[in-house]
């Protein structure tokens, strides 16, 4: 199984969100996470992809997550990114 590891920008009134996850269909989690159906913290926000990276396998994705979550930098310079701000 392919699978995608990802992070998603959520402008916020106390600032910029991010949100880091895997999944094996990008689009069909996104529209989750819109819906209100995908993760508890992401429910009543507008998310937008800011970066994905395909991974061999569920395995491989769930580390690359948990390594993800944990790079509070690189979160920060994705959502500077999304934002329109250059590094």
């Amino acid at each position: 199984m392919i699978g995608f590891v990802y992070v998603l920008g959520s402008k916020a009134s106390d600032g910029y969100r991010t949100y880091v996850g895997w999944t094996d269909d990008i689009e069909r989690r996104l529209a989750q996470h819109n819906s209100g159906t995908g993760a508890k913290s992401t429910r009543g926000r507008v998310w937008c992809l800011i970066y994905a990276e395909r991974v061999p396998s569920r395995c491989e994705a769930m580390s690359r997550e948990w390594y993800l979550k944990r790079d509070r930098p690189l979160r920060r310079q994705l959502a500077l990114s999304a934002q329109g701000y250059a590094s």
